[in-house]
């Protein structure tokens, strides 16, 4: 059977263990733009093992196609758990996976998938295929937020492969956005860094007085 096949079963067991009254309180935490059936993370990945044991193994079309009919639902946490198997079997997919990739970022879009797709499936993507860095160039310009934000944060788990001259660049590409979620994503992703070099990201940081506060007092975090 194909992951997409599993989808009924994986409602059904998702509703078991659900909780309306922690599902008013998700919700209300996003602002209310989402439903959900009101599963808390821990009961959430013991529900969705079942279908992390049967990825294992499949390709890229089948990864894909179960993590856009996931999208499709309403209920949020089958938007996490489609964005967890991505990340728990990312090698399977190829640099071609990245056009539907953006269209799961741009569609149903807020920080809590968005955050995991940049940072554990666009990111190993671009890390194993590094043509694809033309695509984070074009994203970091785009007036889709979340598309920024991607390219921003597609670094995070780099450590000491990530390219400081992009990360740089692209700060001071943004650094003047009023928008909340740019702004801290740059302090993230500067603050991650730091990790790795303190004394450029306090020196970068020092040489462009642009930066908005949100994003200085983020990226000097642990400095």
């Amino acid at each position: 059977m194909s992951l997409t096949g599993q989808i009924p079963e994986l409602r059904a067991a998702l509703a078991e263990v659900g909780d309306p009254e922690r599902a008013a309180q998700m919700a209300g935490y996003m602002k209310d733009r989402f439903e959900f059936f009101g599963v808390a993370s821990p009961a959430r990945r013991a529900t969705q093992k079942p279908i992390l044991t049967a990825a294992k193994g499949a390709d890229q079309q089948d990864l894909l196609a179960f993590a856009e009919a996931c999208w499709a639902e309403p209920k949020r946490e089958f938007h996490y758990v489609a964005a967890d198997v991505l990340r728990k079997h990312n090698v399977a997919l190829s640099a071609t996976a990245l056009a539907r990739v953006q269209a799961l970022i741009t569609t149903n879009s807020w920080w809590d998938t968005v955050d995991s797709l940049a940072a554990w499936t666009v990111g190993p993507l671009v890390l194993r295929h590094p043509q694809l860095t033309g695509a984070m160039d074009k994203w970091i310009s785009d007036k889709n937020i979340w598309l920024a934000r991607t390219a921003i944060i597609h670094q995070l788990s780099y450590k000491d492969q990530t390219d400081p001259d992009r990360l740089f660049a692209y700060a001071v590409q943004r650094a003047e956005d009023t928008e909340f979620f740019i702004r801290k994503a740059l302090g993230w992703a500067l603050r991650q860094y730091a990790r790795v070099d303190p004394e450029a990201v306090a020196e970068f940081v020092a040489a462009n007085p642009q930066l908005s506060g949100l994003t200085k007092r983020e990226a000097l975090k642990h400095l």
